[in-house]
């Protein structure tokens, strides 16, 4: 019949966002959101970087709205790549590197979906759970099936190692994809330790498997640019610097995101990095991820990148971004410290050590379905329905109150 193939069903509204309309609609003064991952200060309101708001009017000097060239600007590019990987192995392995501009994290882990499914053909992809509820919506419009690994063990509040490496061991197959995440492990704030990462890569390396990197934290969730760093360089160094010459590895991707540690969410900007095995010419990719880019949007945000490189290009501006990096980290690490505190001083039920212990922008609180709905009805307090807050959301004006209502809801003991 004519059109049937238009009378499609409407999907369902995204979850967060969905919240987050709910919470905008709400009248009642003592509304609290814990849902937006975005950074907010102790007043509870946006912060522009001092760092970017420097560079903002380095750029307002001699504005430029022409078109970035497909795969970006090269200054920024340069930056990117040495900011993740490091100024030495981005210079050793710079032969060896494809990278594009993207249209931040989001668009960085699509085009390297869309780019592997079409080159690299894997049987599946390996997620963890749970994850950024995007890896499973790119990965299923790239057409490639997903698996999930388990990643958080809700019991001990850390991460579910053995059944992490069970899985990749006993189902994935040579060339299939694993998603990791870098650092401030997004919606569980729990990381994998140095040792970890370790038993990880022994696994990956062993059973050929390529490792697709989303860095969306770098910096934001230590205050340590370095440190947040160190898995993606342990990786490029085992699988790549270290590798034999007959490897066959076929290398790894890392999807980069600017949005929270520069504070730029509207601005959408972030950076694909394709490593390959040294033996190996990234060109063809280089050409093939600008073939994509140019299919889909053309040419990246102007602007964004500029206030990046402004910032990483100019010694005093990048040592003023290194302390906003400690500003929002500090805030945030005091706000989950005193949340705990609260929560035990009040006799709240549970052991509320995770909270503390867990890194960056997100928790995984334990809270239930039935504990949220309690937040969200009774005292107009919103996250997620799996418990996962924003720690970003806290501030000393409310966080009184969301402790005793978290003791409300639980109850204590």
């Amino acid at each position: 019949m004519r059109g049937q193939y238009l009378d499609i069903p409407v999907a369902p509204a995204d979850l967060a966002f969905g919240l987050m309309a709910d919470f905008d609609a709400d009248p009642d003064p003592r509304k609290v959101s814990l849902i937006a991952g975005a950074y907010r200060d102790q007043n509870g309101l946006p912060w522009v970087l001092p760092s970017v708001k420097e560079a903002k009017s380095y750029l307002d000097k001699s504005p430029n709205h022409e078109y970035l060239g497909i795969a970006g600007s090269p200054t920024f590019i340069k930056l990117a790549q040495s900011l993740i990987l490091g100024a030495n192995f981005s210079e050793i392995l710079k032969e060896n590197i494809a990278s594009i501009q993207t249209v931040s994290g989001t668009g960085a882990n699509h085009m390297a979906a869309v780019f592997l499914a079409k080159h690299l053909r894997p049987q599946r992809v390996f997620i963890p759970s749970p994850t950024w509820v995007n890896h499973k919506s790119i990965w299923t419009i790239a057409g490639v099936p997903h698996e999930e690994y388990p990643y958080y063990s809700s019991d001990t509040h850390a991460v579910d190692m053995a059944g992490m490496l069970a899985t990749l061991e006993t189902k994935a197959e040579s060339n299939d994809v694993v998603i990791l995440q870098a650092c401030a492990h997004n919606p569980t704030g729990v990381d994998l330790s140095m040792t970890q990462w370790a038993e990880v890569v022994r696994v990956i390396k062993r059973k050929n498997l390529f490792v697709v990197f989303d860095s969306a934290y770098q910096g934001f969730a230590t205050g340590d640019v370095d440190g947040d760093a160190w898995a993606v360089r342990y990786f490029v160094e085992q699988l790549i610097l270290n590798a034999e010459p007959d490897a066959t590895h076929p290398g790894l991707c890392i999807a980069q995101s600017f949005s929270k540690n520069f504070g730029l969410y509207g601005e959408r900007v972030g950076a694909l990095h394709l490593v390959v095995p040294r033996h190996l010419s990234p060109q063809g990719a280089h050409s093939e991820l600008m073939a994509i880019a140019r299919s889909e949007y053309s040419n990246p945000p102007r602007f964004g990148a500029g206030i990046v490189q402004t910032v990483l290009g100019d010694d005093n501006l990048r040592r003023q971004w290194q302390e906003d990096l400690s500003t929002m980290s500090a805030r945030i690490k005091k706000m989950r410290r005193e949340l705990r505190r609260r929560l035990e001083r009040l006799g709240t039920t549970g052991d509320w050590a995770h909270i503390e212990s867990q890194i960056g922008m997100f928790s995984y609180t334990g809270l239930n379905h039935h504990d949220v709905e309690r937040l969200r009805n009774e005292f107009h307090i919103y996250l997620l329905p799996s418990g996962r807050v924003s720690i970003c959301g806290l501030n000393e004006g409310i966080i009184d109150y969301v402790a005793r209502a978290i003791r409300e809801v639980v109850g204590s003991g």
